[in-house]
């Protein structure tokens, strides 16, 4: 999309670092640089506010990937992109059927009403839940790490959804500050919410996090 368009050497893309590296291969690959923005805290998608603070007079266009089950603020990305004469790309993910969505708001649902000691996934913007994606409180990246050990141990399966920011892998590291990208890589972890779960399961995930939330404490 990005050589269709045009773009190319000499031509910088804004790309999310929060997320998987092939948005930025891509970029490299259309002979482009890719420029990191910071997220929105909530959507876990690509700030608006950032994208426009990372935009320069060789910015061609922003890849905006919509993550987790949440929508990035298109509506202000396509403006900006107006503004400054951008093309705006849109990477999703694979929808599910909508009875499936409909399982997995239920499961959602659930866990936020009874999940203690974490930071549940904020639902607006018709979340689908493609991944449940909570914050765990503390000391970030040793405390999440500490958290996801002792909650597999129970026999509930979950998963750092992002473990190193593209920002920071070596063959794009960039000197640039992201604190929202950084923050979400070192707090974050994906809990289960299959449609396929039962409600004893899912009472596993609850008990298996209650035991341990409220024990790990901000830091100050």
């Amino acid at each position: 999309m990005l050589r269709a368009a045009g773009v190319g050497v000499g031509d910088e893309v804004v790309v999310p670092a929060f997320g998987n590296v092939e948005v930025a291969e891509a970029v490299t690959l259309a002979g482009a640089l890719p420029v990191f923005a910071d997220i929105d805290p909530l959507t876990y998608c690509l700030d608006p506010h950032a994208v426009e603070a990372a935009t320069t007079a060789r910015t061609a266009a922003v890849v905006v990937v919509h993550r987790f089950g949440r929508h990035a603020d298109i509506g202000q990305l396509h403006a900006l992109g107006q503004r400054h004469g951008l093309l705006i790309l849109e990477q999703g993910e694979s929808e599910a059927p909508y009875d499936e969505i409909a399982q997995r708001r239920e499961r959602a649902a659930y866990l936020d009403a009874k999940l203690k000691g974490v930071r549940t996934p904020d639902g607006g913007d018709g979340h689908t839940y493609q991944q449940y994606v909570v914050r765990v409180p503390g000391n970030g990246r040793p405390d999440r790490d500490a958290f996801a050990r002792a909650v597999r141990a129970k026999g509930v399966e979950c998963r750092v959804p992002v473990k190193t920011p593209v920002h920071r892998l070596p063959e794009f590291r960039r000197y640039v500050s992201l604190p929202q990208t950084e923050l979400a890589a070192d707090e974050t972890l994906a809990l289960p919410v299959d449609a396929s779960l039962t409600k004893r399961e899912m009472q596993r995930i609850v008990s298996a996090c209650n035991a341990l939330g409220g024990l790990l404490q901000p830091a100050f």
